[in-house]
């Protein structure tokens, strides 16, 4: 038997269908129906978790990581993450934060950056920062500090008059994409301290897009730049 396919109480297991929703379980992470409990023997290795095994998976991750342990899955993830940063400054508890978390993961960011306030708001994130390395600083100071140790480019994302368009402009390889916040966009300071500024073409009559969907947009062009895609 197929231990990829979803168990309805009741029903027996059946094939997911695209839409459903498992309004049986609150966990924020069960935004898909998953997996039932494995069927057959267990599988020996250590990356599979027994309770995961032996309840079902309704986590929200890739098919190749059903039935693994939290830590094994960061671990693996941890093997292959990508070159480029995320920071993202943090000075009103911007909503937007946990979603451009979530691209962050989804992109597989190296590791996400918090500048200041620690406390940010996780609901957007969708419980993907759990898999996703986040380091806090305080201050824009101490994120260029980090940058220059470790040898990453900061590349403000902002409209503003020296902003080059991201459509035509090759992001580095080695890079923090900083991002301000909804409404007032970065800092003076982040501007200020970052090594180069981007922009996303607008066509429309509202002066700027919302700071989470303009985030995964610049991430996918690095993506498109320099990430080894699948079946290349």
């Amino acid at each position: 038997m197929n231990p990829m396919r979803k168990w309805t109480q009741g029903k027996g297991y059946r094939v997911p269908r695209l839409g459903d929703v498992n309004t049986d379980n609150p966990h924020p992470e069960a935004t898909t129906w998953g997996v039932g409990p494995w069927q057959g023997e267990w599988p020996t290795d250590d990356h599979f978790d027994p309770e995961l095994l032996e309840k079902g998976d309704s986590r929200n991750v890739v098919d190749k990581y059903r039935y693994w342990t939290m830590d094994a899955i960061v671990a693996d993830l941890n093997t292959r993450r990508h070159s480029f940063h995320v920071a993202i400054e943090n000075w009103q508890h911007d909503l937007n934060i946990g979603s451009i978390v979530r691209s962050a993961n989804a992109f597989l960011a190296d590791t996400v950056h918090i500048v200041g306030r620690k406390r940010w708001n996780r609901r957007g994130a969708m419980v993907t920062d759990r898999y996703q390395r986040v380091i806090h600083h305080p201050s824009i100071d101490e994120l260029v500090s980090y940058a220059r140790r470790e040898g990453l480019t900061i590349v403000a994302v902002d409209n503003v008059g020296e902003s080059a368009p991201i459509e035509t402009t090759a992001l580095p390889r080695d890079c923090v994409i900083l991002f301000g916040q909804e409404g007032p966009g970065l800092s003076a300071e982040a501007l200020a301290a970052a090594d180069m500024a981007v922009e996303i073409t607008q066509f429309g009559s509202t002066r700027s897009l919302n700071a989470s969907a303009a985030a995964a947009i610049v991430m996918h062009r690095w993506i498109m730049t320099h990430a080894e895609l699948p079946g290349e």
